[in-house]
């Protein structure tokens, strides 16, 4: 494959690339794998590579690998992203090596989360990391491939959440430079002025190499509001009046994200200081194809062809042409060059072979033969598994959302059950030295309200079931409600009581016997613990629609489902969660044992409670012997 400079450099204009991540499951990759081969094939213009992300730790390294390669095999150049920090220097060498034996060229360094110290390391006789800054793994790839990789590292327009000024950003990007780093990919951003003038500094530092800015759409308002807490993004104040009365409305707010970006993108490459743009998708579609067809960089005009998704269903295989690169043929075209894809009726022998063994090896539904957008809005934890964007709320990926420090002053370091009550119950009531969980990195919605009390209840210590997650009832509310309201106006919108807890196994054992004598069959109980021990009183493939609505002129809108498939992929994530809080704390501590024995010992549970014309009766339930 070829290094991104060299597509640089003989690129004609303007060009873009995409940003994806391995999604949670194994529907989700092989609607991904569909989705990237749309976004790479006419009528659409080709970008030049796919970024695929990979976890803080190496947390995500084989399901990266792994989609790395499939898109390998659609013809598609790749960028892998790599950390370096608190994962064996193994693991790095390994990712590397298969980039090469797949010909992957492209590579972009990062650190990841901060190092270690010994004293809050994970093993009892913890090695040095071998690399401590992204500077290091330039310096280390260069050291030991030469020039067989092109390096990108990460530029910070606005500072990182972890840097001490601006200017020490800067500094730190010139050392990366220095290493050996070809190109730059920045953070997102939304102040396109600030985003230019830091161009210009950082060529008058002595900043040579392309620069490429991040742009991430607004999919929504409950998102942008949470990446930007999380980012310390500046917002400029025109974005956020513009955002404010239409915050209720998500249809509303993604024509306005793709509009926004429209505009970011333009006037960039009016200024003649970037190349190109690098699209952070969150795994979804309609947006930046929004965006590419506003920028006229579509092949197409017309719109029933530009709107129409590269569906493959009942399709005619066709005649294989010779393959060159290990490309996949797409409908009788063999030269690995997504532009020169037709899309037609037609499918050929090398995709179906390849899309017929997906379903054999991950016992996996082929792509939903829906339109491009059918898992667009409200997308994260409990949409549809099958959606490529399933269980991403916000960009920032699993773990937790804030810093160490600012984690450690909200959350403290409980020593034992009780203060773990207190905590949940601190959060619950708004105190001011509790505005975020590990669970939750803002404040309680307006949505949990009606349901504070039980919630307050069931923390309490002498219940000690610790929510984190749950809703009300609600039956035809309004689509512009400003609480429960989503989705396009003039519609409305139901949900089902659910809730989702910790406890300890007896209580587990305790509630499944609840369930069948007072359930009255109007109850769904899913439970797991980190071992993989599952319990559920459900009919396999079982799903619970809990959230829905109904809008003028389209078909019901289901977006929260919970099933055994998305309560696995949640429960490992929120297992995760309760040991990443317990590495802040020292590692014989008290506070450290106390939070690992939760991970180890203790169950998620989540119930839901099917006759939403009741708002009382999962609580009832629940808190009434």
């Amino acid at each position: 494959m070829t290094q991104l400079t060299s597509l640089i450099s003989s690129h004609d204009g303007p060009f873009h690339t995409f940003e994806f991540f391995p999604p949670r499951t194994e529907a989700g990759l092989v609607n991904l794998l569909d989705r990237i081969g749309r976004l790479a094939a006419a009528p659409m213009p080709a970008p030049l590579a796919v970024s695929v992300t990979w976890g803080a730790g190496g947390s995500t390294a084989d399901k990266s690998l792994e989609l790395a390669e499939q898109v390998v095999k659609l013809g598609v150049e790749v960028i892998l992203h790599l950390t370096c920090t608190n994962m064996a220097k193994e693991k790095v060498d390994q990712a590397l090596e298969k980039c090469r034996s797949l010909g992957i060229t492209n590579i972009l360094a990062l650190r990841g989360d901060p190092p270690r110290s010994e004293e809050y390391a994970v093993d009892p006789n913890p090695q040095p990391d071998f690399f401590q800054h992204a500077d290091d793994l330039v310096r280390y790839i260069r050291k030991e491939y030469g020039d067989y990789f092109c390096i990108g590292v990460a530029g910070y327009p606005t500072p990182h959440s972890d840097s001490e000024s601006a200017e020490s950003d800067l500094h730190y990007l010139k050392v990366k430079c220095d290493a050996g780093a070809d190109y730059i990919i920045t953070q997102l951003f939304y102040d396109v002025e600030g985003f230019l003038e830091w161009v210009t500094t950082c060529r008058e530092r002595g900043i040579t190499q392309p620069i490429i800015p991040g742009i991430m759409p607004i999919q929504n308002f409950s998102s942008f509001r949470r990446l930007v807490n999380l980012t310390k993004c500046p917002v400029p104040e025109s974005i956020t009046a513009d955002l404010q009365p239409i915050s209720s409305d998500d249809a509303a707010v993604k024509r306005y994200g793709a509009e926004l970006a429209t505009r970011m993108v333009r006037q960039v490459f009016q200024s003649g200081l970037v190349p190109g743009v690098h699209f952070c998708t969150l795994n979804l579609e309609k947006s930046v194809r929004t965006i590419l067809e506003n920028l006229g960089w579509s092949a197409t005009s017309d719109p029933n062809l530009r709107a129409s998704p590269f569906i493959r269903y009942n399709r005619l295989i066709e005649d294989d042409e010779p393959q060159t690169n290990g490309a996949i043929a797409i409908n009788g075209h063999s030269d690995g060059s997504p532009k020169n894809q037709v899309k037609d009726l037609s499918i050929s022998p090398s995709e179906a072979s390849v899309l017929a063994q997906w379903g054999l090896t991950h016992h996996a539904p082929p792509p939903v033969p829906k339109r491009d957008s059918w898992d667009e809005y409200p997308n994260g934890r409990f949409t549809d598994v099958r959606s490529p964007a399933y269980g991403e709320i916000d960009g920032w990926g699993s773990g937790l959302k804030i810093t160490a420090a600012q984690a450690l002053k909200e959350w403290g370091t409980p020593t034992n059950v009780n203060e773990l009550a207190k905590f949940f119950v601190s959060y619950l009531e708004s105190s001011p030295s509790t505005p975020t969980t590990p669970f939750c990195d803002l404040p309680l919605s307006s949505e949990s309200i009606p349901i504070l009390p039980h919630l307050i209840a069931l923390n309490s210590e002498k219940i000690q079931h610790w929510t984190v997650g749950s809703q009300p009832a609600v039956d035809a509310a309004n689509s512009e409600d400003p609480v429960f309201g989503w989705g396009p106006r003039g519609g409305y919108v139901f949900q089902k009581a659910f809730v989702e807890f910790f406890v300890r196994e007896e209580e587990v054992k305790r509630l499944e016997e609840k369930v069948e004598k007072k359930g009255d069959g109007l109850i769904s109980m899913y439970a797991g613990n980190k071992k993989g021990d599952f319990r559920t009183n459900t009919e396999k493939d079982a799903v619970n629609a809990v959230t829905w609505g109904v809008f003028p002129g389209q078909e019901i809108v289901q977006s929260t489902i919970i099933e055994a498939e998305s309560f696995h992929a949640w429960k490992e994530e929120a297992f995760d969660i309760w040991t990443e809080w317990s590495l802040l704390c020292p590692r014989l501590s008290p506070s450290r044992r106390l939070l690992e024995s939760i991970a180890g010992e203790w169950w998620l549970v989540s119930l839901i409670h099917h006759d939403y014309k009741d708002p009382d009766a999962l609580w009832k339930f629940l808190l009434e012997e």
